[in-house]
């Protein structure tokens, strides 16, 4: 027969099954992890499908946020067939209970702007952060999530709008990414303003003299403020630090630049190198402009 239980029994098992679910939630997040991902830029260094082999960047004991991983692709290829490798690692990082920071370098930015864009809205297997010696990991439960758990996006010397050096040439134009680079092609391989709602923070450097006649404005000597500081449109143009009379500002935080030219949505310059101190170059010791968003990395992805 079945016995309606008492108020204070019904409220002492409403208790204990609340009390249960807690513990359940206390346990599933026990088990999750957060990880930084580096995405590297053009020349590759590290062997791709190896998330430990930072030779990109510099020793790979120096501090980068938690659980630091090197998402490595060639650097050489376009962006469209190496893409799978910058996907395979956030399926393998960011997908059930973990998440992610990401870091990315020149090129990298167009990497992890092309994932989430074309890529972030679908489905994606639960992975179990062990990757095989080509960088895929092994489903965990056989569930899947749309797109990936992503906390935000730093990005040195972003290459996300292109550089005039792969229009005119100035790099080999037998390595199939400067086709990539070339600022109308960057700007209209993906939708920029789509980021799934992950923020990008972005960093400008500006100690660039060497193409100074053929970048716009400030720049690092790979990548001008265009490109660096997340400004929308179908084009680059020239931007600058407030010191320069004779060119428009590229401002901090996400308000359009000076002369109206917006930021792609969810796009943040935090870092303006006002004193022109950093150069597009890592150095093999996390140098250039990549020394401001390792710190960044540093203190806190953790």
């Amino acid at each position: 027969m079945f016995h309606r239980l008492s108020p204070v029994t019904n409220r002492t098992t409403r208790r204990l099954l609340a009390a249960t679910a807690l513990l359940a939630g206390v346990a599933g997040a026990l088990h999750a992890t957060n990880y930084s991902l580096w995405i590297n830029g053009r020349t590759g260094g590290g062997q791709p499908g190896n998330h430990a082999d930072f030779t990109y960047w510099g020793p790979s004991g120096t501090a980068g946020g938690v659980n630091k991983k090197s998402v490595n692709w060639d650097g050489f290829n376009r962006v469209a067939d190496q893409n799978y490798r910058i996907r395979d690692a956030l399926d393998c990082y960011c997908t059930g209970n973990n998440w992610c920071y990401i870091a990315a370098h020149s090129a990298g930015n167009l990497q992890i702007g092309y994932a989430l864009s074309l890529y972030g809205g679908t489905a994606r297997q639960k992975k179990n952060a062990t990757p095989n010696a080509s960088g895929v990991c092994g489903n965990t439960d056989g569930t899947t999530q749309t797109g990936w758990n992503i906390k935000w996006v730093n990005v040195a010397a972003g290459a996300g709008g292109g550089s005039e050096l792969a229009n005119v040439g100035s790099w080999a134009v037998s390595d199939p990414l400067t086709s990539d680079l070339k600022t109308a092609t960057a700007r209209a391989m993906y939708d920029h303003n789509q980021t799934r709602a992950k923020w990008f923070y972005m960093y400008a450097g500006a100690a660039g003299t060497l193409y100074s006649a053929v970048l716009p404005g400030q720049d690092d000597e790979a990548v001008a403020y265009h490109s660096a500081g997340g400004v929308s449109g179908s084009g680059g143009a020239g931007f600058c630090n407030p010191s320069d009379w004779f060119c428009n500002d590229l401002t901090l935080g996400t308000a359009a630049n000076e002369g109206g030219r917006a930021k792609w949505s969810f796009h943040s310059v935090v870092f303006r190198d006002d004193t022109e101190s950093f150069n597009h170059y890592t150095n093999g010791n996390w140098g250039g402009v990549v020394s401001k968003v390792r710190a960044d990395m540093a203190a806190n992805a953790n």
